[in-house]
């Protein structure tokens, strides 16, 4: 049989924090064919050299708002509530199609650069992230953002109905979801229709819970139930879930979470914005921790590495220096592939072609005495030599092979300034 790759003599790193050395890895048709350290090497189109390189499954970002890459530095030393209500929201407020358009092309750049092969998303005008993920060969997880307080919110509802009918079954690497923005945003009867909705079409959600103190206090007060409580009262842990942050889950709130439920966690933004350190660092071990990055206009970066380090880091001061170890911030990385319907997360035969291949001999890593912690601690995107998507490289010998879209962005930048801001009916 001829194959397209032969990912030739590498070490494999997997979903598990395994290594295995000299392995030969076969890719034809999107899918890893076989994966052998027999010497006996089949023809291949293709060879790649990775004797001295790691090869791990593609890195997930579970919770990220791509089209906010068009607000990066926009709002810097504000605090949270300014940041919405002051300076986000008000310039989201005359967003368009294009905008988001531009704005998720150059995050879904920026994250393969990084290895990242799928993403989950959370915004407006989802159709056109979608367009942006057919174009450029990431995957996406869509989840189209609904605000129950709004005056669209039934056409909003509809329109979202639509676009999942449209897109799932039709794009192997596309899936739609829904979107409610969070329950202070979405009354108790608006999320209930938007969850029985979801039931309806058989897809799940993805919702920010719980973000901030403040939040959970404001739901006691008002309805005298946590987020969550309100989340699950709805029935939104009945299918599956999302949830962005959870960073003051409570005790009490432990008590919903099943199998069906990943918490997507952005500590950058959480350390940027002053939102204390919540919970998420109580008896982490029992949660189903996933990494996300949030929206560029809070993390600045796409890079769920750097993400897994900030979460470890503040774990080791708050905690103690043993917890968080490698092998647990590994498997939080990788546990976002079991969120996605795209059967990828491991380099096994069977499974798509989703997989990045590590340099770690430059400066920033060398030596390299515990793989993971090189990758952890001290790797960026300069280490990424390989991002394979469905068996394509889309990221080749260091190079982003998507067409680049920087001076696209640097010139809506200007347009977004000279627009200036809208009016919102939002208020965080």
């Amino acid at each position: 049989m001829s194959y397209d790759y032969l990912l030739k003599d590498a070490s494999i790193i997997d979903e598990e924090g395994n290594i295995s050395n000299h392995q030969n890895i076969y890719i034809q048709d999107s899918i890893i064919r076989k994966v052998t350290h027999e010497e006996e090497l089949y023809f291949a189109k293709q060879q790649i050299d990775c004797s001295e390189l790691y090869v791990t499954p593609g890195l997930v970002n579970l919770h990220t708002h791509s089209p906010m890459n068009i607000f990066k530095g926009m709002a810097e030393d504000v605090h949270i509530d300014d940041w919405f209500n002051k300076v986000i929201w008000p310039f989201e407020s005359k967003m368009t199609g294009d905008d988001v358009y531009c704005g998720a092309l150059g995050a879904i750049e920026e994250m393969i650069d990084n290895g990242v092969t799928a993403f989950a998303d959370h915004y407006m005008y989802a159709d056109r992230i979608c367009d942006a993920v057919i174009k450029t060969g990431i995957k996406g997880d869509i989840a189209p953002a609904i605000f129950g307080v709004a005056k669209d919110f039934n056409d909003t509802l509809e329109n979202c109905s639509e676009l999942i009918s449209k897109i799932n079954g039709a794009h192997t690497r596309l899936h739609v979801r829904i979107g409610p923005h969070s329950p202070y945003t979405c009354p108790e009867d608006t999320l209930k229709t938007i969850i029985d909705r979801a039931k309806a079409l058989g897809v799940g959600i993805h919702i920010h819970v719980s973000e901030t103190h403040e939040q959970v206090e404001q739901s006691i007060e008002k309805y005298s139930k946590t987020p969550f409580e309100i989340l699950k009262e709805a029935g939104g842990f009945d299918i599956p879930s999302i949830i962005a942050h959870g960073l003051w889950i409570s005790d009490e709130d432990r008590k919903y979470l099943n199998d069906k439920t990943v918490l997507a966690v952005s500590p950058k933004t959480y350390m940027k914005l002053s939102m204390g350190t919540g919970h998420l660092w109580d008896r982490s071990w029992e949660l189903p921790l996933c990494t996300g990055t949030d929206g560029a206009a809070s993390s600045n970066t796409l890079n769920p590495l750097e993400q897994a380090k900030m979460f470890a880091l503040i774990g080791k001061l708050i905690k103690t220096s043993t917890e968080y170890d490698l092998r647990f911030m590994w498997k939080m990385l990788m546990r976002g592939h079991e969120a996605l319907p795209f059967n990828s997360g491991k380099v096994k035969e069977g499974y798509a072609a989703d997989l990045v291949v590590w340099d770690l001999r430059t400066c920033n890593t060398a030596p390299v005495y515990n793989p993971l912690a090189s990758l952890l601690y001290s790797a960026d995107s300069r280490n990424v030599l390989y991002t394979f998507i469905d068996g394509r490289p889309l990221k080749k010998n260091g190079q982003v092979q998507i067409e680049q879209n920087s001076s696209a962005l640097f010139s809506l930048s200007r347009d977004i300034m000279n627009r200036g801001q809208g009016v919102t009916n939002l208020s965080f």
